[in-house]
């Protein structure tokens, strides 16, 4: 793990591993366990972020705060295709960019999405196969994922955010499907109807308990909800994962552990990491540090942008908020309040919310199909 992981001590060690042997013993038998830790160690697949941008970066916060940059790509290789629609050959980009701070004693979240049509100045970057990728102005901030891979991606980041992103999570849309039926799907509430031909989404107002294909189509909304934009999109993304946190926190993990080893492999198999979170061992203490933080403690806001000079598809930061928001994060300080205040409406929440305590729609189902294009 990086620098901001506590140390624990010798008795929580203990106690911890005792733990762990004790559940491994009982569900699956000694030898079992050995498989099972063999097997999901070598689903993950992790990427050397750190060796490949060397030490020109920010340097990391010494107050245990730290910085992860979870990026959603639209590859369509694979399962992807089936589930997403369109034709991107074998390039992918960033769809989805949520930079994740975690604060100094682990016990809040702040998420910033960076919309993925925001300009920027893309630095240089060398690409996964050690080729030169020459830096960009007013380049799409989603083309540094397609142009350099993780690398670049972060490096890019960081330039934007002046802030140091410890580690790196990624994951595709057939991963994030998996993931969302494997913690036994989630539930959002609409106030208005969303049909959208291109997400495939067919969901009629109320309450729904969406299941892996149809949170993806959910979360890639455009033009069935709001005014069609990326924005309105960004703010359903932070619906879902409040609603994740809710899910993940009442499945179960730790009272069932035949359910937490199929999430365990499901995950696993549907992420790419930096090296450093690229064991089980890394990714539960991760997962240690991060178990206090559920929707009640996590603030999610978007970057301020307004309209790009001369191109109305396209966004710049606005400024000088977007700077004051970084900076906040950089002294591990609250969102400003300017900040806040701005953020765009959910489109899908335009109205006074459902009662909580509506019931989840179970008849009529809403649909989800695979025929969105980017």
């Amino acid at each position: 793990m990086a620098e901001h992981k506590r140390i624990p001590s010798r008795r929580r060690t203990v106690l911890r591993t005792a733990a762990c042997a004790f559940v491994a013993l009982v569900v699956l038998g000694a030898g079992a366990a050995v498989y099972a830790y063999v097997k999901l160690n070598g689903n993950i697949k992790s990427v050397d972020i750190d060796g490949r941008l060397g030490d020109a970066r920010p340097p990391a916060a010494t107050d245990g705060s730290f910085n992860i940059l979870v990026l959603g790509s639209d590859s369509r290789a694979g399962e992807n295709g089936d589930l997403a629609g369109g034709n991107t050959g074998d390039t992918a980009r960033s769809d989805t960019a949520m930079v994740v701070h975690v604060n100094q004693d682990h016990s809040r979240a702040q998420i910033v999405s960076i919309p993925r049509d925001t300009l920027v100045t893309r630095p240089d970057c060398t690409d996964a196969n050690g080729k030169a990728v020459p830096g960009a102005k007013r380049a799409m901030y989603n083309s540094a994922f397609e142009s350099g891979g993780a690398a670049c991606a972060v490096k890019t980041t960081e330039q934007l955010t002046g802030l140091r992103m410890d580690h790196y999570l990624q994951i595709d849309f057939a991963g994030f499907a998996r993931v969302v039926d494997a913690i036994g799907g989630a539930t959002v509430t609409t106030t208005v109807a969303i049909h959208d031909k291109d997400s495939g989404l067919d969901l009629p107002a109320g309450r729904h308990h969406l299941d892996g294909q149809q949170a993806l189509a959910f979360v890639r909304t455009r033009h069935g909800v709001g005014d069609g934009s990326d924005l309105g999109r960004i703010e359903l993304q932070k619906q879902m994962v409040k609603s994740l946190l809710q899910q993940a926190g009442g499945a179960g993990l730790f009272t069932d552990p035949v359910k937490l080893w199929s999430i365990g492999d499901t995950v696993t198999k549907s992420i790419t990491t930096d090296s450093a979170l690229g064991s089980v061992n890394s990714l539960v203490g991760l997962v240690q540090e991060l178990k206090g933080v559920g929707p009640d403690q996590l603030s999610m806001v978007t970057v301020p942008v307004e309209t790009a000079p001369g191109d109305p598809n396209r966004v710049v930061e606005q400024q000088p908020q977007a700077d004051q928001l970084w900076a906040a994060l950089k002294a591990d300080r609250e969102f400003p309040q300017a900040v806040v205040s701005a953020q765009p409406e959910n489109p899908a929440q335009t109205a006074a919310t459902a009662p909580a305590t509506a019931p989840a729609r179970t008849a009529g189902k809403p649909t989800a199909k695979a025929t969105a294009t980017r």
